[in-house]
């Protein structure tokens, strides 16, 4: 067919004359383009030369015509697609996107021409292209491809190929890929979700794929118009899971971020934890400047802040309660997560809320290729996550959960108390996303977690997070792309006491926020990338009820206000490329914070404490009424410069407010914790950082060195009066105290990530200060002047170190080593007025002993092959193998007139556990 093809090309061509077109009549119904043209050739004098697998047999096509020119009906058959036609007499030869000319253009040999050598028709094509284009997918093969539809009309220089790159056994997106345009300075690279986008040349373009981890491929094509390729590229047969591609490797000393952390998601498989149980979190503290107050601790104290400084993200909404089972495990799954950021230095602009840290966490999406997922079993929990395909390379949805049997870890702790106790959980995530166009990608997700326990028998508790996202992200070009982000996020607990039945009740608090924001991402040169948009979220807070449950309970029915508040911002950020040594990250955020009504606010008499008894006036605000205004500007500063070509220093200065506080009266976080909007009688939290550190890659970048410092300073921190009473109080602003705080300190790591010996050292010195000071002497705490704060440990040490004998089989193991944190101890007593009474020291003056652990862990992995239906992990690990008794709390007990000490701890034996994973 294709010599027959350019046999009549070749003789038709040179007698081709140009008269009045001929007409035909013809119709069709529902018929293929290829059965269309047949009927033409029987209803005509036409003959059509073409080839069969040029046509679709899926699409069909109807048409009607009554004595209309042949190119009428011709352009109404090939119209949405690539096929170009030529009239000769009574021959009409078709082009599979070539445009077949009677002559050539002026510059034709000085233009390059498409080499059709590989083609279905080897013709000459001149040199047209059409901004009217129609756009053709296709997938990448060995062969050329041709996209788009060649025209004389309006031709443009330029057009945009775009597509997606995946890898080519597990489907999944690959990030961070180049794309080459061979002898040509063009190039772009793939984004998180794998696709990209760029402007090339019209005509003959060689692209190339270029990855450290992977094989690269080469395809050439021939662009008419707009069009789509798409790649699936393999691993390097020698790359090893552990390895990270080197421009992530070096991104430690070439962004201008400080006090950033980044969690391999992958390879916390290794690290040996409590149980078996894989944990970010946990994880986290084992790296500097990140610490908790003990074990079964739910909060996180980031660079010396109080444990509600810290925003947690998931999915761009916010998790109030990131722990189950009181703090023993995380409360985001690890199986569907698919990155995991820390800032606690330099915190990006378009993040504001909280003083000391951001957790950004955001879930996988799903495989749009297959069917895929992971599945496992441990002794306290059991975990699945499916992805599922919903149209195959453009959507799909993720599932993960898992499910707790935890009650007999109580009845491990030696602590009489618990006994009676019991504890469950879960959590559940459905993520799905979609590529919508090109150019827009949309994803939603749901995500849910559940805790009840009863410690001893006397009440059962339940808490909960609730998370609804929905984003759309948009590429306006290959420069511009827009955000739109709308978040919900709902907590509640509970607390049910039943075991006095004249005294039943149900308590229950919550707060929830709904969020919406808008970003914009604009590359404006090539030294200034700017990111910009709006935020604004609306708080509401139930701040707590109790009511009697049951006939004979005389409890009594109290039902607090709810609580509103409106948080807006506006940010900026440049990021500015001075030179190939100097790059600065130029931020500005405003936030504004509104309290609105309905509320009811007291005013005091200044010369007296708060209390009920100096209230001068109570004042009412009606629906949306502003209670009270706050805000101010958030400088976000941050610059890195290349002392050598591995070797950089940064410094940064960050300004944060928070407007919501939470209140507890226990020294780490519990469940039971309620937070407070800031109003009139409240003040919202404010601080400064400076931050200051060197950042070195050794041994061609196989070894990770920092070396990093921070001040900081706090206004307005929160705490409470000498038997302060939170629980279901109206006038909660008189219990509460509001001080300032300091921290500084130094942070040390050393990480290493290829080869078979691998880790990390990380040390931190560091002070957490808090001053209380008033003009009333009865509210000030060590005399008003600043002591050591709750969560004060100036030495943290964690030493994680991994490995490998073979591919299959590792050693890991976990050390950490943490000062004791402060407490008050009574120091003895004194008689007064006929009682006797005890005598404490200053506030937090003492410590419980040091802390220490070690545990140690084998993984083994199953075979590697290639063509397997499912991937296995063993992993077999002792918790405190040497069965270390550190105390969590100190309390003392006064019998017979003296006063005796005791000290708890949480898990004073070795404990081993086994857990198992299937991956597909």
């Amino acid at each position: 067919m294709k010599k027959k093809l350019l046999l009549y090309f070749l003789i038709l061509i040179p007698f081709c004359v140009f008269s009045q077109e001929k007409t035909v009549t013809v119709s069709y119904s529902n018929v293929t383009r290829q059965k269309a043209i047949e009927i033409i050739e029987q209803n005509s004098d036409f003959h059509f030369y073409f080839n069969a697998h040029w046509f679709s047999n899926k699409e069909l096509i109807s048409g009607r015509f009554e004595n209309k020119p042949i190119s009428f009906i011709l352009d109404d058959i090939f119209n949405s697609t690539i096929i170009n036609y030529f009239i000769t007499t009574n021959s009409i030869i078709l082009s599979n996107g070539v445009l077949i000319s009677t002559s050539l253009t002026e510059d034709y040999f000085k233009n390059p021409q498409p080499d059709t050598r590989d083609s279905d028709l080897a013709l000459k094509a001149t040199p047209i292209y059409n901004k009217q284009y129609l756009t053709e997918s296709k997938t990448e093969t060995d062969s050329l491809i041709t996209l788009g539809k060649q025209t004389n009309i309006n031709a443009a220089e330029t057009h945009t190929l775009s597509g997606y790159v995946t890898n080519s056994v597990s489907g999944k997106p690959e990030y961070n890929i180049t794309l080459l345009i061979k002898g040509k300075e063009i190039s772009t690279t793939t984004d998180a979700n794998g696709n990209y986008s760029f402007k090339i040349p019209a005509g003959v373009n060689i692209i190339e794929t270029q990855s450290v981890s992977h094989q690269s491929k080469v395809q050439k094509i021939v662009l008419y118009n707009n069009g789509q390729i798409n790649f699936s590229i393999a691993e390097n047969v020698n790359a090893l899971k552990e390895i990270i591609i080197e421009n992530k490797k070096t991104k430690n000393v070439a962004s201008a971020i400080t006090g950033l952390t980044t969690i391999d998601i992958e390879n916390i498989k290794n690290v040996p934890l409590i149980l078996g149980e894989r944990d970010i979190f946990k994880v986290a503290t084992t790296l500097p400047g990140i610490k908790t107050t003990g074990e079964g601790s739910s909060g996180y104290n980031v660079r010396g802040g109080k444990d509600d400084q810290n925003l947690f993200l998931l999915d761009n909404a916010v998790l109030y309660n990131p722990s189950h089972f009181l703090g023993f495990f995380s409360a985001v799954n690890p199986f569907t997560t698919k990155r995991a950021d820390i800032y606690k230095g330099s915190i990006p602009a378009h993040f504001g809320g909280r003083l000391s840290s951001v957790f950004d966490i955001e879930s996988k999406k799903g495989n749009t290729r297959k069917l895929a997922g992971e599945a496992g079993i441990g002794p306290v929990m059991s975990n699945v996550t499916l992805e599922v395909p919903i149209v195959k390379g453009k959507s799909s949805l993720l599932f993960g959960g898992r499910a707790s049997y935890s009650d007999w870890i109580l009845g491990a702790i030696k602590d009489a108390d618990l006994n009676n106790s019991s504890a469950s959980f879960y959590d559940i995530l459905f993520k799905y996303n979609h590529q919508l166009t090109l150019k827009d990608d949309f994803e939603t997700s749901i995500y849910y977690s559940h805790d009840k326990f009863r410690i001893t028998s006397d009440s059962i508790n339940k808490y909960s997070n609730q998370i609804a996202t929905v984003k759309w992200d948009h590429d306006f070009n290959a420069k511009s792309r827009s955000s739109v982000i709308i978040t919900n996020s709902d907590y509640k607990f509970n607390i049910n006491y039943d075991s006095q039945i004249d005294k039943a009740f149900d308590y229950g608090y919550g707060i929830n926020e709904t969020q919406f924001i808008f970003k914009m991402k604009y590359k404006w040169t090539q030294k200034h990338t700017l990111n910009y948009g709006i935020s604004s979220k609306i708080y509401k807070v139930d701040k707590g009820f109790v009511k009697p449950t049951g006939t004979e309970s005389l409890i009594k029915n109290i039902t607090l206000d709810q609580e509103r508040g409106l948080e807006s911002a506006l940010f900026f950020t440049d990021n500015f490329k001075v030179n190939d040594s100097f790059l600065l990250d130029l931020g500005l955020r405003y936030s504004l914070y509104q309290g609105l009504g309905p509320a009811s606010q007291n005013s005091y008499d200044p010369n007296f404490p708060k209390s009920d008894l100096t209230v001068t006036e109570t004042k009412t605000y009606k629906a949306n009424e502003v209670v009270k205004n706050y805000g101010g500007f958030e400088p976000r500063i941050s610059a890195r410069y290349f002392i050598l070509s591995d070797l950089s220093v940064k410094a940064s200065f960050d300004r944060t407010y928070q407007y919501i506080h939470l209140l507890s009266s226990n020294t780490t976080q519990s469940p039971t914790d309620s937070w407070k909007l800031s109003d009139f009688n409240v003040e919202p939290q404010s601080s400064y950082q400076y931050s200051l550190g060197l950042f070195k890659n050794i041994a061609n970048n196989s070894l990770e060195l920092s070396v990093e410092g921070y001040y900081k300073q706090s206004k307005n921190i929160l705490d409470y009066k000498v038997g302060a009473e939170l629980l279901l109080n109206e006038n909660i602003e008189t219990e509460l105290l509001q001080g300032e705080g300091k921290s500084y300190g130094i942070e040390f790591l050393l990480k290493k990530e290829k080869g078979s010996f691998n880790g990390w050292l990380s040390y931190t010195y560091s002070k957490s200060l808090i001053k209380l000071d008033t003009k009333f002497d009865t509210e000030k705490v060590n005399n008003g002047d600043y002591f050591p704060s709750n969560y004060d440990k100036p030495h943290d040490f964690s030493a994680i170190l991994n490995y490998k004998f073979t591919k299959r089989y590792s050693l890991s193991s976990n050390f950490v080593y943490q000062t004791g944190r402060p407490v008050t101890f009574p120091i003895g007593s004194y008689n007064f007025a006929g009682s006797s009474y005890t005598l404490y020291s200053d506030r937090n003056q003492f410590r419980i002993p040091d802390y220490y652990r070690l545990d140690i862990g084998i993984n083994v992995e199953g075979n590697h092959k290639i063509k397997k239906l499912a991937h296995s992990f063993w992993n077999l690990s002792v918790y405190n193998v040497l069965g270390r008794n550190n105390p969590y709390n100190v309390y003392f007990v006064t019998e017979k007139g003296k006063i005796h000490a005791y000290k708890t701890s949480i898990f004073a034996v070795p404990i081993p556990t086994i857990t198992y994973n299937l991956k597909f």
